[in-house]
């Protein structure tokens, strides 16, 4: 069955023409491939390769560095659209490109013009590695160090945790400490995952985004040329909260893709089960459901859009992401746990995907900054006029 096409309105021809492209190669790569992947744990590579060629992992950075140039608004239909068809490949764009974003951002004329071609052209995968065992949400108590030399060599000791991508990655965008405790002790490092002394420990066994690779990544005396620092000594946690105001929007569009996914498997099988001599979806209890997802999804994604649309405009976003990444999050884990049950006992097993979203969709909830934390800071602004 394909996906119903969702109506956007498009600022472009040109991103019109990307939407469809991009709708046409998740039909027909990923949404066959995502069920076995997500069974077996197999990761994606070569799909990212993929959408790497069709100028899909660069879209909203210049095309002078081999980006596509597009407003975030449209990048992120993209990852919505993705997401649609697998979570794991939909998160993985939008990891790949905050893992871009320091470099994009901070870096130097020079860095920028030798390292983010081939960043963005497709054949390399990022990572981001900010989170450490002890330090998640508090990302101002990281304790990995780089330590610099005489010859202004870093040295890194630490680990990292939760890293998506680790061990298949081609880079990291690491933070790390390079002064004294406290927020402004944090640099920004751009590492090529081959360097010596860089290792990663055994996947994490998670409950669902099985495709997806999670793990720590452990720093034991990797050593980083001055030239690998992104922006001043100090500027890391800058880099990283402004990183993560994009990211969480990229969370929500994903968020936004799954809880459509949902909702279209069970539109599908409301229309055609029946009971009581009619189709269930004739009964209210269960068009209720529906209209009330449908709502929903459709507020969701017109929140995270206006804020796209305030980023692009370069203006203030952070709250605005933040209530995105919210109200997003939630709203999918409620309409994946409502599109199980529209499904009944076939919403249970593995013959229908609602069950996958379902376990998919509480990891949105926690990824770049848990909910909780998006309320502290939607409180935050609330509080001081």
């Amino acid at each position: 069955m394909s996906a119903p096409v969702i109506e956007r309105q498009l600022p472009t021809e040109e991103a019109a023409e990307l939407l469809a492209l991009t709708r046409e190669l998740a039909q027909r790569e990923l949404a066959p491939k995502a069920a076995e992947a997500e069974a077996t744990g197999e990761f994606p590579r070569e799909v990212f390769r993929t959408l790497g060629r069709s100028g899909l992992l660069g879209l909203p950075y210049p095309e002078r560095y081999d980006g596509g140039e597009q407003p975030y608004e449209v990048y992120l239909q993209v990852v919505e659209e993705l997401s649609r068809a697998w979570l794991a490949v939909g998160l993985g764009v939008s990891v790949h490109t905050l893992s871009c974003h320091a470099l994009a951002n901070f870096g130097t004329d020079e860095q920028r013009e030798r390292w983010l071609p081939s960043l963005l052209g497709g054949e390399k995968l990022g990572a981001y590695c900010l989170s450490e065992p002890h330090s998640g949400s508090d990302a101002a108590a990281l304790r990995t160090s780089a330590k610099a030399d005489q010859h202004g060599v870093y040295t890194v000791q630490g680990t990292k945790a939760w890293i998506t991508h680790a061990g298949a990655a081609d880079f990291y965008t690491l933070l790390a400490r390079t002064g004294d405790d406290g927020p402004k002790g944090i640099s920004a490092f751009l590492v090529d995952a081959d360097t010596p002394g860089i290792s990663v420990a055994r996947p994490e066994r998670k409950m669902g985004m099985k495709a997806s690779l999670t793990a720590q990544v452990i720093f034991e005396g990797a050593q980083l040329p001055a030239e690998r620092r992104l922006g001043a000594e100090g500027q890391g946690l800058k880099i990283a909260l402004e990183a993560l105001d994009a990211g969480r929007l990229g969370i929500s569009a994903c968020a936004v893709g799954v809880a459509q996914a949902a909702l279209d498997v069970a539109v599908a099988y409301a229309r055609e089960r029946t009971a009581f001599g009619k189709a269930i979806g004739e009964f209210q209890g269960v068009s209720f459901m529906l209209a009330d997802a449908a709502a929903g999804i459709e507020a969701a994604r017109q929140l995270y859009l206006s804020a796209a649309r305030r980023k692009d405009a370069g203006q203030a976003y952070s709250t605005q992401a933040a209530m995105a990444k919210l109200i997003s999050t939630d709203m999918c884990m409620k309409v994946t746990t409502d599109m199980v049950q529209v499904l009944g006992g076939a919403g249970y097993v593995e013959d229908y995907p609602v069950e996958r979203y379902m376990r998919e969709a509480k990891v949105l909830q926690i990824v770049e900054g848990t909910n909780q934390i998006q309320r502290m800071v939607i409180g935050r602004t609330l509080l001081k006029g």
